[in-house]
């Protein structure tokens, strides 16, 4: 089964060459068939140029430039247009995913031939390494509403960093939001539409180059957008777009 891995990037020059380097390190040591998609979103800085020469050093790799609209969900889903594996998993550009436990997502899909695999980093086994205060209490509650909202145990939801088969990329389309807020969509798509997940512990590592690109102030509308959105299908659509 091949493994598309889908990483959106904008302005990540300085990040993106240890994350592709840390990914083929990681997939070196095991035999899982690949391809790394790397979505520029209109990069200002030099992460063109970067890509340019990562992919003569590496088969895998394949990169596009999302020329608009442009925003994290708009290049996710750019990328979840064109990816070519049978399943595929949601990674960050800025080191703060492991692919060792994107290795763990993929057996752990294989041995329970599961639909999706989530990871959760507040679980026993997982971890959060220089996770700003502020930003995990934000974190803790809006997962703990998520959870209490859509009747769910499942506890990080907002973190993108999941994997999913083909067939559930295609059956929670149409896919809506435009920015951060599709972390949410995905998963809870995927959930409320009758697609089997587990979850399994998983690390996050804070960036060490440059600036997040998530602005809480600008997103908490759009999270409660999508999360009503999912609520109101879960309750009140009468199953119509659960998988047949």
């Amino acid at each position: 089964m091949k493994l598309s891995i889908v990483i959106p990037a904008y302005n990540e020059e300085e990040s993106i060459t240890e994350t592709i380097d840390g990914i083929e390190k990681a997939f070196a040591k095991v035999n899982i068939e690949h391809e790394i998609f790397v979505v520029n979103d209109s990069s200002k800085d030099g992460t063109l140029q970067v890509l340019e020469q990562l992919a003569l050093k590496y088969p895998s790799l394949k990169y596009e430039t999302n020329e608009g609209p442009n925003g994290f969900g708009y290049a996710v889903r750019y990328g979840l247009e064109r990816f070519s594996g049978d399943c595929v998993a949601v990674m960050m550009a800025d080191l703060s995913d492991s692919p060792y436990d994107l290795i763990r997502y993929y057996t752990t899909m294989l041995e329970g031939n599961y639909d999706c695999v989530f990871g959760s980093r507040f679980i026993k086994g997982g971890k959060v390494i220089d996770y700003p205060f502020i930003k995990k209490i934000i974190n803790r509650v809006a997962n703990f509403i998520i959870k209490i909202t859509m009747g769910i145990r499942y506890n990080d939801t907002t973190n993108a960093f999941k994997l999913y088969k083909r067939e559930v990329i295609e059956g929670v389309k149409p896919i809506l939001a435009p920015h951060f807020n599709l972390t949410i969509e995905l998963p809870l798509k995927a959930i409320i539409r009758g697609y089997t997940y587990t979850v399994v512990p998983n690390s996050w590592t804070n960036r060490k180059y440059g600036v997040s690109k998530l602005k809480i102030k600008e997103m908490g509308s759009r999270y409660f957008f999508i999360l009503v959105y999912c609520f109101v299908e879960k309750f009140f659509s009468r199953g119509d777009f659960k998988r047949k």
